[in-house]
């Protein structure tokens, strides 16, 4: 099945109300799924959905296989429902400006609902249930903002001249749409930049926040989340500052040290959220693998851990690892990965589809990550719009801006076959690891007791191996740098 794109005729199709199979161009979910995954089957049928590195294969529902008697392969994938670890809270993308103003006004209605029902609906449906927003400009919008920008000289320690007006004409609504396809969703939310006033540098680019600013800056993020609740768009996390050890030359960025944020934390925000909005957790980090000593440095002032939800994660720099590491040392803290971007660089360019899932679906959850974002949602046909930053980015689709047609990346299938098979309060399970080149994870859903296997296979030749659970065990063969996502009950289920 080829790449997938929203048409006029799809468009026409929805419109005059035909069915799953007249708009099966569009809807790749509907097309390879006729019945739900949480349908009553066979205790011995396996389902399974494929997609191949070139997308001949796009999610795509293939033969079943079937548990019976035969003996192990040399490759063997013991599945382990007994041992569970973390459950999940959901997989997705962040609503950056650029995405939400693609999709509000580069899309017409029907366009608009189709590709939402695509990204957060569930059958049809990948079902992203996680979410990451932007307080004030990213170098993913179109001009350099905050939600409290002064002239040069002035300050507004009262805040009175916050305001979200920026973000009511595309972000606001298209998180709202999301929200009413899917009531589920987990929004989480971070700054790129304090407003210039309060910053060393008098700017939105570089600086640190000075510390006198501390109390504004807490009470800004909570106004954040008040506007927004206001809004209908519940805030689950924040964090103070996206890549709090990184000042980009040309968007906007702060530097904010370990200490700084354990004063932030613990002396400011911690408290006014507790008080105010107890519901929202704060997450410390939001930046690289790299730096493990970071987050751990915050976790080690009492007063500011225990505000502290959890530690989130990019993939830019460091080894997976990190995250198991610090975990190790705070196993009371939750464990996020909030950013990565596909994009046209190395490795990601070579590596394509089995690297995103390999590295993001597999190796961020085998590391305790219960929640796993991409960065932007959607992308035009340059990787824009931006302002500053990145210029060879890609979304998880890509929205053509001249014409509405919409495609589909490695990212949206990699995310797919976990988000689409992996339920909100589903845990990771055990699943043995004996290859280098065939990586997996395995969840248990809370809902019909359905055990989803993702397996990746990043051999340029097919892989042959078997898959082993509560005594029983079936074979597959992998095509050549795919994706497998593998669905069945447990053999005690009668669902």
């Amino acid at each position: 099945m080829l790449e997938q794109e929203i048409s006029a005729g799809s468009r026409r199709a929805l419109q005059t109300g035909f069915s799953c199979v007249a708009a099966a161009a569009l809807l790749v979910a509907c097309a390879s799924n006729p019945e739900p995954i949480g349908a009553p089957s066979g205790q011995d049928r396996v389902r399974v959905w494929v997609t191949t590195s070139d997308h001949s294969k796009a999610l795509s529902q293939e033969a079943d296989a079937h548990f019976g008697p035969g003996e192990r392969l040399s490759t063997t994938i013991d599945v382990d429902s007994a041992q569970r670890y973390q459950q999940m809270l959901g997989f997705g993308a962040a609503i950056t400006d650029a995405s939400a103003w693609l999709i509000q006004h580069r899309l017409d209605e029907p366009q608009r609902q189709a590709l939402l029902q695509d990204l957060f609906g569930r059958e049809p449906g990948i079902g992203l249930d996680f979410t990451r927003l932007t307080i004030g400009a990213s170098d993913f919008s179109r001009q350099h903002y905050s939600l409290d920008d002064m002239p040069a000289g002035s300050t507004d320690p009262d805040l009175q001249q916050f305001s979200i007006a920026r973000n009511l004409d595309d972000v606001v609504p298209v998180t709202r749409a999301a929200l009413v396809v899917n009531p589920q969703l987990k929004i989480m939310a971070s700054p790129w930049s304090a407003p210039a006033w309060m910053k060393t540098s008098g700017s939105l680019i570089k600086g640190t926040l000075q510390e006198t600013q501390y109390d504004a800056f807490a009470r800004y993020l909570v106004k954040y989340v008040d506007a927004y609740a206001s809004q209908g768009v519940p805030i689950f996390a924040l964090t103070l500052q996206n890549e709090p050890s990184f000042e980009p030359e040309n968007y906007p960025g702060m530097r904010l040290s370990a200490r700084a944020r354990a004063d932030l934390i613990g002396k400011h925000l911690g408290p006014m959220l507790e008080r105010h909005a107890p519901g929202v957790r704060i997450l410390d980090w939001d930046h690289n693998w790299d730096l493990p000593n970071e987050p751990l440095a915050v976790l080690a002032d009492a007063r500011a851990a225990r505000y502290v939800a959890g530690i989130a994660w990019h993939c830019y720099g460091g080894d997976v690892s990190a995250q198991s590491k610090v975990r190790e040392a705070a196993p009371d803290k939750e464990v996020y990965m909030t950013e990565c971007s596909g994009g046209d660089w190395e490795p990601v360019k070579s590596g394509g589809l089995t690297l995103q899932a390999r590295q993001l679906i597999v190796g961020t959850t085998r590391h305790w990550a219960r929640g796993v974002l991409f960065w932007n949602l959607a992308l035009d046909e340059t990787g824009g719009p931006h302002a500053g930053g990145c210029g060879n980015c890609r979304g998880v689709v890509t929205i053509d801006s001249r014409t509405g047609m919409v495609s589909r990346t490695d990212d949206y299938y990699a995310l797919a076959h976990a988000s689409r098979f992996v339920r909100p309060g589903a845990s990771r399970i055990a699943s043995s690891v004996e290859s280098a080149e065939l990586d997996n994870v395995a969840f248990l859903n809370p809902d019909d007791g359905s055990i989803a296997l993702v397996v990746v296979n990043s051999a340029v030749e097919p892989r042959r191996f078997t898959v082993a659970a509560a005594g029983r065990s079936f074979d597959y063969t992998l095509p050549r740098k795919s994706v497998a996502t593998f669905v069945w009950h447990s053999a005690s289920d009668s669902r």
